[in-house]
């Protein structure tokens, strides 16, 4: 076989070929692209062995193993397509495999390329290949992602403009529950200070609700008018100004984000309606569209990626970690993971407790043994992931019977 290590730049690739021996064959500098590719082929085939002569194109590219730190992208879809064997290395192991050829801490785009060649020729076995995921999946993957960055970025916003609104404008946080709230938006961008807050009349603040969808809207502006119009400390008239204009921002930002969210969730689930696995997800307690889009974009679709529900649970990074040194033994929790997966599969465990009494049994049981919350969280969605793994293997859905037989009492 050859092995070839892709350590890969922007806009450039620096590749190493190697043989079952680990003797080098060749070492380039490729450009990105259609150019690159091109000559990346052109190069393996330079260096096939004699016996891969009487191979078809298929089985000879079969024999090719490419490591590289990423999963992603035209060229590792490239790669794929042609037939050779693509592993992504997590750049955490290239940094721990670079200390094994060099302790002097050195390091080169050339070196990484070698490192990478040698991982794939010595250490393939420790290692996933791309996972073999269908275009639909892929597809979800990315939109679904798309659609996290965006809540996060939101969130990132409301903090700001709740940290602004603390410093001189206090009581609009007083009056306002949800700031992402289109009531809340279209007040704070007619009346960004206290100033012009006090001045809003009842029937403003009133269409303001009723646009909401807000129940008892009179009450409600009569209530907000009176409490907008206490007496409030107050920042100087130039500062007040500045801190209204960075309000405007915020609230212009966060409208967008809004609409963005809504829009892109709404492409979110038409992607998971139309996939054959979007049953057995919609099926299991605690999962809806959106949340089960983002976890099964993840996991992906490949029936071969995951061999048994221990190996989907290390992937989701919900199994703990055990440390033993003589007769110190430690069970951690999972730190290095897949921080997407990871935050879904925990909102998975929160809202399972209100659609599944064996997942509020199963949390009570962990609460009542002295596991703090976040960690009975963690541990339930670790079981969370094995009866998925086991609704996905046998092609059922889910059963709260049987996924909880363990927790009924035995006669």
């Amino acid at each position: 076989m050859l092995y070839l290590g892709d350590d890969w730049a922007e806009d450039h690739h620096d590749v190493e070929l190697v043989d079952d021996h680990g003797a080098r064959l060749a070492r380039k500098r490729l450009p990105e692209g259609l150019e690159g590719v091109t000559r990346l082929h052109a190069l393996i085939a330079e260096r096939m062995p004699p016996e891969w002569a009487d191979l078809d194109p298929g089985e000879a590219a079969a024999q090719v193993r490419i490591g590289i730190e990423t999963d992603r992208g035209p060229w590792v879809q490239a790669l794929i397509a042609a037939g050779y064997q693509v592993y992504a290395i997590n750049p955490m192991s290239v940094a721990r495999y670079r200390e094994r050829h060099s302790t002097s801490g050195a390091k080169s785009d050339a070196g990484d390329a070698h490192v990478l060649a040698e991982i794939v020729r010595l250490d393939h076995a420790h290692h996933r290949p791309v996972a073999a995921d269908s275009d639909q999946a892929e597809a979800m993957k990315l939109v679904a992602r798309t659609h996290q960055t965006l809540i996060w970025d939101r969130t990132r916003q409301l903090l700001r403009l709740r940290s602004v609104l603390r410093e001189f404008f206090p009581a609009a946080l007083d009056v306002v529950d949800d700031l992402t709230a289109s009531d809340a938006l279209e007040l704070l961008a007619r009346a960004p200070d206290p100033a012009r807050a006090a001045r809003l009349s009842r029937s403003q603040i009133a269409a303001a609700l009723r646009r909401a969808n807000r129940r008892q809207v009179d009450a409600k502006a009569a209530d907000l008018q009176q409490r907008l119009r206490g007496a409030q400390l107050r920042q100087p008239d130039a500062v007040q100004a500045a801190y209204a204009a960075i309000v405007t921002a915020q609230v212009r930002l966060i409208a967008a984000l809004n609409v963005e969210v809504e829009q892109l969730g709404q492409v979110v689930a038409d992607h998971f309606g139309r996939h054959r696995d979007a049953e057995h997800y919609l099926s299991q307690p605690g999962l809806g569209v959106v949340l089960s889009a983002r976890i099964l974009g993840e996991f992906g679709d490949d029936p071969h990626r995951f061999t048994d529900a221990k190996a989907r649970k290390n992937y989701a990074g919900t199994s703990p970690i055990t440390r033993a040194s003589g007769t110190r033994t430690i069970v951690l929790a999972r730190y290095a993971r897949n921080r997407r997966l990871a935050d879904a599969v925990h909102q998975w465990a929160f809202c399972a407790l209100k659609g599944s009494p064996g997942a509020r049994a199963y949390y009570s049981a962990l609460r009542t043994r002295g596991t703090g919350h976040q960690a009975a969280l963690r541990q339930l969605g670790n079981r969370l992931v094995g009866i998925l793994h086991g609704c996905l293997k046998t092609n059922t859905t889910y059963d709260e019977a049987t996924a909880w037989a363990h927790l009924q009492p035995t006669s």
